[in-house]
């Protein structure tokens, strides 16, 4: 994975047709995803129960573009082998997720993934001062985790603005997950977010059979978002 800071989706497949995931990716993937994002909840740490590594390496074949795996799980460190394994390309987990959080992205590394942080709504910036060397991704929830289709949380945005003034020049990606649409895209580009993962946003109107609105809504919420971006430069 080469970085640059161009805008990027990222559909939740947790919004896709659970019993054609293969053919739902290669849908979205056609339609212009650029990465496809695997929401995995233990119905501990959040209150939902989701996917697992099989389903993981399951879809892997299917995935052409970048497999961004986001782990709403704790513990974390017991399972980052075998979602390495699984094939994710990028591994995030929760800052809020265990003590040892320098120890996990250590693992997540040395596994192989790019190593990403999750920040939860109520989640400040300061405690990662040491933590920005080893990261590749922060994730910032911008709706509580847990369930797909929940209303975007608008005090987020000035977090992605300061979180995007303490990563200066790194070589960074700034993910935006919860609530993202056309209207909300733009204003999280704006703040600074690079990569903006949408479920229902994507998914809704469409189907395997009909994919076309997939591309519809997947170009939509771009436009949007490099709209803002030019419109700041």
């Amino acid at each position: 994975m080469s970085f640059d800071r161009s805008i990027k989706i990222a559909p939740s497949i947790l919004s896709a047709d659970f019993a054609n995931f293969g053919q739902e990716i290669q849908a979205i993937e056609a339609e212009g995803a650029d990465w496809v994002h695997v929401d995995v909840m233990d119905g501990h740490f959040v209150p939902n129960l989701t996917f697992g590594p099989p389903l993981c390496a399951a879809i892997r074949p299917h995935i052409k573009t970048v497999m961004d795996v986001h782990l709403m799980i704790s513990p974390v460190d017991a399972y980052i082998d075998a979602f390495a394994a699984a094939g994710a390309d990028i591994l995030t987990a929760h800052l809020e997720a265990g003590p040892h959080t320098h120890r996990t992205l250590q693992a997540i590394r040395g596994a192989g993934c790019k190593a990403g942080l999750a920040l939860n709504p109520g989640t400040g910036i300061e405690d990662l001062d040491y933590l920005l060397d080893m990261v590749d991704l922060i994730c910032v929830m911008t709706v509580n985790p847990g369930f797909g289709g929940q209303k975007f949380i608008h005090s987020q945005i000035d977090k992605v603005r300061r979180l995007r003034a303490m990563i200066g020049d790194r070589p960074i990606h700034i993910e935006i997950d919860g609530g993202i649409t056309p209207e909300t895209a733009p204003l999280m580009a704006a703040a600074g977010a690079d990569v903006l993962v949408a479920g229902s946003a994507v998914f809704k109107g469409g189907s395997v059979a009909n994919p076309a609105p997939y591309g519809e809504n997947i170009r939509s919420i771009r436009a949007a978002a490099e709209a803002a971006t030019t419109t700041m430069a």
